[in-house]
């Protein structure tokens, strides 16, 4: 390896003696030259990324900037010589493409992911500032910040990722979208990407879908015992249409997911549209809705209907025609699963009339609307047993006596200090009985199809969510968080 020279900002930490290389003749050393003094954990991470027999030495500005112009023009010398070892102006494709392509920036890359996959993240995000690329993750929900890296290296992680997911290298100014498919050892990761022009530079964000974690079945979602029963007895039905509800990252998909696992079979024929496939089912055809080519949610299920299935999934009700087309289906004897973003059940139905559909259409052919949420569960490495204080008694508007006690998590290795590790949902089954379709068919305010639903025995998100903090599965903070805006 060949001598690298690099700025720091100066450190407290003084290297320890074996990391100092014995002096300033750098023949052939593998010796990174510094201005000021690394620390521990930067030196372990600068090694990790070039070679783990990195030496470091310290030397003067005047050193470094010899070294960085002879370095530069032995390795490029049709390249203008520079102090800087990443640089923000490029003018060329070509250069982008080099830049991305260097084995530091590579290794830097991989090691990002390894470290979003070890936390079990399912977002990764590259955000530059005036001074800095912060890479944050969103663990469980929670966006966990896991490197701060100097601006200067922005261009060439935005330029390897963008290589990677085969974007315009060179385009800046415009969002783009693209997918990085992706090995780490025996997982294979399906990346959606997404860039952002920003003031500073591109944002990037990458969505993390691991294809080797799909066999999610029903009975591993949180669902209790009665809800499970009735949601199995539902989706065997021939003909009729189940609504799945929630804000985004609610966990829907992975629950039409594991639906459609369940009652997959060579006797059915199940067809899907969606945008977009996350996950690949065998023995179902899934189509990519693409609106920039004219095949829109509407466009595809038209042309599904037209195939003869049994079974319809619709990634999400987004308009009129959707609804519409959706609803047919499910009249004419197809089984049709879809999604909508309302904050609970009974929502559902005002929303499918604010786009147009009528009242008596959407009672005939709703079986059942599902609102679905996901709390952390606590680490059970770390968890102990607390009495539930007033305050969080107070904020969770039951009696003390009702929760006396709580599981929390202390924080330890496996948590990664967090005190919780994986979610669970919390679940709203609101099924249709005689009562709440014609409130539907009258056009009923929202209200009062929840106030049926709840006198029938519906449990509510918060009723749910409160069974697991009873059951120590999560914490008083997590319902709070979760529900207070239901």
């Amino acid at each position: 390896m060949s001598h690298i020279a690099i700025t720091m900002p100066v450190f407290n930490e003084l290297l320890e003696p074996q990391d100092i290389a014995p002096s300033l003749d750098f023949a052939n050393t593998g010796t990174l030259v510094c201005q000021d003094v690394p620390e521990i954990e930067l030196r372990a991470k600068i090694r990790f990324i070039l070679n783990d027999k990195v030496k470091f030495a310290i030397g003067s500005t005047d050193e470094i900037k010899r070294l960085m112009r002879h370095w530069r023009a032995k390795l490029s010398p049709d390249i203008e010589s520079t102090d800087e070892i990443f640089v923000s102006g490029f003018e060329y494709d070509e250069e982008l493409t080099d830049l991305a392509s260097e084995a530091p920036i590579i290794r830097l890359v991989n090691h990002l992911f390894a470290r979003a996959l070890d936390l079990n993240a399912s977002d990764i995000h590259f955000e530059p500032s005036a001074t800095n690329l912060d890479v944050r993750c969103r663990v469980d929900g929670i966006m966990t910040r896991i490197e701060r890296l100097p601006i200067k290296i922005h261009t060439a992680v935005a330029s390897r990722l963008k290589l990677m997911a085969r974007l315009d290298i060179g385009e800046k100014r415009l969002p783009q979208d693209g997918r990085i498919d992706y090995q780490i050892g025996s997982k294979q990761l399906d990346m959606r990407v997404s860039t952002l022009p920003g003031v500073h530079g591109e944002s990037v964000v990458l969505r993390i879908l691991d294809r080797s974690d799909t066999a999610v079945s029903l009975q591993q979602l949180g669902m209790p015992a009665d809800v499970l029963r009735q949601y199995r007895e539902l989706i065997t039905q021939p003909n009729g249409m189940v609504l799945i509800t929630g804000p985004t990252g609610s966990g829907k998909t992975t629950t039409l997911y594991a639906t459609l696992e369940k009652i997959n079979s060579e006797k059915q024929k199940i067809i899907t549209v969606e945008d977009p496939v996350e996950y690949q089912l065998e023995g179902i055809t899934q189509i990519q809705a693409n609106a920039s080519i004219g095949l829109s949610f509407a466009t595809g299920l038209r042309s599904i209907v037209r195939q003869d299935p049994d079974v319809i999934m619709v990634g999400e009700i987004r308009d009129h025609e959707t609804a519409e087309i959706a609803i047919e289906s499910a009249l004419t004897g197809h089984l049709v699963f879809s999604t909508l973003h309302t904050n609970d059940a009974a929502g559902a139905v005002t929303r499918l009339q604010d786009m147009g559909v009528a009242g008596y259409l959407i009672s005939s052919s709703l079986l059942a609307i599902q609102a679905q949420r996901l709390v952390r569960r606590v680490c059970t490495d770390c968890s102990n047993t607390s009495e539930l204080t007033d305050d969080e008694a107070n904020a969770l508007e039951i009696e003390k006596q009702i929760c006396p006690t709580v599981n929390r998590g202390t924080g330890c290795d496996r948590c990664g200090g967090t005190g919780y590790r994986g979610r669970i949902g919390l679940y709203e089954l609101l099924v249709m009985s005689d009562a709440i379709r014609h409130h539907i068919a009258t056009d009923a305010d929202a209200n009062v199809i929840r106030e049926q639903a709840i006198a029938e025995g519906m449990r509510t998100l918060r009723q749910d969510a409160l069974e697991k903090l009873k059951a120590g599965i999560t914490t008083p903070e997590e319902v709070v968080r979760v529900t207070r805006a239901i």
